[in-house]
């Protein structure tokens, strides 16, 4: 009850203040001269931000088709046009300032609207310029209450008592201003990581002269560089000594040796997997689990394959390292295929692997190097003579791309044309009729 009492009292105080400086302004011709200096520089404002805006707009919007730095700032510039009205009234009540104080000496009326006014700009700024959800989610809760402490000017006795209050856990001390301004730095930072982290990995890709492997490794050097430049200096804002630490670090080096023994084992094979380049982002593999893919993405902890059907395989990055892999792409490489077929046994087979050859090589998809298309013999069957030609493709036979079933497709009527047959089984029944004894 002793504490309620003396908040209660605390308040009242604070409206009994509050009811005195407005009986003060009421009074007072200085107070009444300074309310029309702020009309009046509301008024010029909306009249100047009215004839200035369309120019403004005008001046900074790029011409069509322009992309270039310069279009880029125009157009960042541009979006900050709605904060011309209130910094224009900033501007106006500043300056009638200077004259209300060489005139009464006194300012506090104006110094109080200039705060309004900057109060009115962050709301705008809110409302109508930031459209990034988290950054509209801090100003709303964060920059217009602190905006709204200082218009009231109670700013400095928030920030006092937030001070003045300090928590303790264990060895780390900690006020709640430090609190307070390490939530709204850490989330600001941590923003700015993920925003220049997708910058960088943007521009990375663009690189289409590096090797992917090296575009992935360089993306995630980036992600760990800012995050972890990101962390240090959160600690330095909230200041936090990294010494302090030191229990918190060895803590968590005994839950590496121990439950994340996986993770740092995934982590360092994924770290590996990206020096080296045997397997990266594009490349259809095979595990001897018989995962079968195409790599897709890598992260720290894993490698996601998509199938052909469209599932999405995750495999941990230690599985490429500790067990036998078949890489069927190695980032664009070449592949050999077979398709096989038969002959009967009434065809010149001397001319048939000229004929197939010629037509599997008109297939678009079909490389001359490493080898042009090879027909060979491969046997004589039961229905005809066996053959099989090879040829070598850029990609995989499934999925978009059919280059055995295109290539079955010629072999069928190029060897139509050339009045070649392709047999089928046959079978000689012969019935007996045994003569009865």
């Amino acid at each position: 009850m002793n504490g309620q009492s003396e908040i209660l009292q605390t308040v009242l105080g604070y409206l009994e203040q509050g009811w005195s400086l407005a009986k003060s302004w009421l009074l007072s011709p200085a107070a009444w001269s300074q309310f029309a200096l702020l009309i009046a520089a509301y008024v010029l404002a909306v009249l100047a931000a009215r004839y200035l805006r369309p120019r403004v707009e005008k001046l900074l919007t790029p011409p069509d088709g322009q992309q270039n730095i310069f279009a880029t700032v125009r157009l960042f510039i541009l979006i900050f046009t709605p904060l011309l009205l209130p910094l224009l009234a900033y501007v106006f009540t500043g300056l009638g300032e200077s004259v209300t104080r060489s005139l009464f000496g006194s300012g506090a009326v104006i110094a109080f609207g200039k705060r309004v006014f900057l109060l009115l700009a962050a709301r705008i700024l809110v409302r109508e310029i930031l459209r990034d959800p988290f950054l509209k989610l801090l100003g709303r809760y964060v920059l217009l209450p602190v905006m709204a402490l200082y218009a009231l000017g109670l700013l400095d006795l928030a920030s006092g008592w937030l001070t003045a209050t300090v928590i303790s856990l264990g060895n780390i001390s900690f006020s709640l201003m430090s609190l307070v301004r390490g939530v709204i730095a850490g989330a600001i930072l941590f923003w700015l990581g993920r925003w220049s982290n997708d910058q960088s990995s943007a521009f990375l890709e663009k690189q289409h002269e590096l090797p992917p492997a090296t575009r992935t490794l360089a993306a995630k050097t980036a992600e760990l560089a800012i995050f972890g430049v990101a962390f240090l200096l959160l600690m330095n804002i909230m200041g936090i000594s990294l010494t302090s630490l030191a229990v918190l670090g060895g803590a968590i080096g005994v839950g590496l040796g121990f439950g994340l023994q996986k993770i740092a084992s995934n982590f360092i094979s994924g770290v590996i997997l990206l020096l080296e380049g045997q397997a990266t982002v594009g490349d259809f593999v095979e595990l001897d689990g018989g995962e079968a893919g195409t790599i897709v993405k890598m992260t720290a902890r894993a490698a996601i394959l998509e199938t052909f059907d469209g599932r999405w395989i995750v495999v941990p990055n230690e599985d490429f390292i500790v067990t036998r892999v078949v890489n069927y792409s190695d980032s664009g490489s070449a592949n050999r295929y077979e398709a096989p077929f038969s002959v009967s046994y009434d065809t010149d087979i001397n001319k048939v692997p000229d004929i197939v050859e010629k037509a599997v090589a008109t297939h678009k998809g079909v490389l001359s190097k490493p080898y042009p298309p090879d027909c060979e013999l491969r046997g004589f069957g039961e229905s005809g003579v066996d053959f099989c030609v090879e040829f070598w493709v850029n990609g995989l036979d499934d999925g978009k791309n059919k280059f055995s079933s295109d290539v079955l497709f010629l072999i069928w009527n190029a060897l139509k044309d050339n009045n070649i047959e392709i047999p089928y089984p046959h079978r000689i029944v012969e019935i007996r009729n045994k003569a009865e004894k």
